[in-house]
């Protein structure tokens, strides 16, 4: 089922938050704009006059994933350098690294159709991937590659070792948002939680073993 309407979200955005419920549950191809209509109580043609095709729509409930996981970035507010602000202003690429992934696992919760849906969109997108006009996900993998190339270990990678370095950190963030069903009928809850527990201390550790390993290098 889609997530319920949020009151104090304006009319679009709880269209794309429907859209994104459905399209997280049934991926792309497993909904359709009439069943979206439907389960927002519009008709198909409403919803196409606010969105124009299920593409564009579907590539707005991409661009607002983008831009939710950029805004989880530590970063020091311009405004003040007091307090937390001079705190993330001090740190290091990696530790930026290690805080903005562990801020993923611990926004995930609350959002792992979020996870759901970018699993499905590599699974899913075999054949629109030679079509697709944008890549709405591009400036957060962007910031996310920049941000590994200030690491000194990496700063001078090629920027296939980053984009596989990237790869394998968030594909750990978002297997591990989505496996909390399977988990917990294989093991139990209880081992679940303590798993879930340890998982984002367990990521930081990674994510140092992979910055200090540092690329690949081809012998």
């Amino acid at each position: 089922m889609a997530s319920a309407f949020h009151p104090s979200a304006s009319t679009r955005e709880r269209m794309i938050d429907e859209a994104r419920a459905l399209f997280a549950e049934r991926g792309f191809y497993g909904v359709s704009i009439a069943q979206i209509a439907a389960e927002l109580g519009l008709t198909k043609q409403a919803l196409l006059h606010h969105f124009g095709t299920k593409e564009r729509l579907y590539g707005l409930v991409l661009e607002q994933i983008a831009e939710q996981l950029i805004s989880l970035q530590p970063r020091p507010n311009s405004a003040s350098k007091a307090g937390k602000d001079a705190e993330v202003a001090d740190l290091g690429p990696a530790q930026q690294l290690q805080d903005w992934l562990t801020a993923m696992i611990s926004d995930t919760p609350l959002r792992v159709e979020r996870s759901r849906l970018l699993m499905r969109e590599i699974l899913d997108n075999q054949v629109r991937a030679e079509h697709v006009g944008s890549w709405y996900l591009k400036p957060f993998l962007d910031e996310f590659t920049a941000l590994l190339r200030r690491v000194p270990s990496w700063s001078c990678a090629p920027d296939a070792q980053l984009q596989a370095c990237l790869l394998q950190l968030l594909g750990a963030v978002n297997y591990h948002a989505v496996s909390g069903p399977t988990v917990r009928g294989i093991f139990g809850a209880e081992a679940a939680y303590q798993m879930n527990a340890v998982f984002a201390r367990q990521m930081r550790q990674m994510v140092q073993a992979v910055l200090d390993a540092g690329p690949v290098i081809d012998q």
